[in-house]
């Protein structure tokens, strides 16, 4: 017999193995957004980081990184030191709606801020996600990489 790839159906989700988020992150509406990438610098002021592992289909917003939400709690203090060094002010995060994976990100990352006494780094949420940014036609599309249009047409 064959074994599944599938997770049984009592399986206890990926994040349960990590403490559950105190901190309520902020969100940043996509027009917010889009207006920061036009007047700061990716990698610089601010980052992006896309939280989708299989289902990073259909693009990404530009200058994002992907950091797969799955090995995200393990890293977090690396992740730190390098948006540390690197001054980044804000760090934004998504998954295809900011509703699981983001949420819990930003929250994750607001938290370890928080036990680390630092005021200068701001961990934020993407309202919507990728979903939300596709969604908001030709201006916001043009800001993604790798943007295939009949991927957000079936997904709809």
């Amino acid at each position: 017999m064959m074994a599944s790839s599938a997770e049984p159906q009592n399986a206890a989700p990926w994040h349960a193995a990590y403490p559950v988020p105190m901190s309520q992150p902020r969100g940043m509406s996509r027009e917010a957004v889009l207006e920061m990438m036009k007047e700061a610098v990716a990698g610089k002021d601010y980052i992006l980081v896309d939280l989708r592992r299989a289902d990073h289909e259909g693009g990404t917003i530009r200058g994002s990184i992907n950091l797969p939400a799955q090995s995200l709690h393990p890293t977090l203090s690396t992740l730190y030191t390098m948006f540390r060094a690197a001054g980044i002010r804000k760090v934004l995060w998504y998954c295809s709606s900011s509703r699981g994976r983001g949420t819990r990100a930003a929250g994750w990352f607001s938290d370890y801020l928080a036990d680390h006494g630092d005021a200068d780094i701001e961990s934020l949420v993407l309202e919507g996600g990728v979903t939300g940014w596709a969604a908001g036609g030709s201006h916001y599309v043009g800001w993604m990489d790798g943007y295939d249009e009949s991927f957000w047409i079936n997904a709809k």
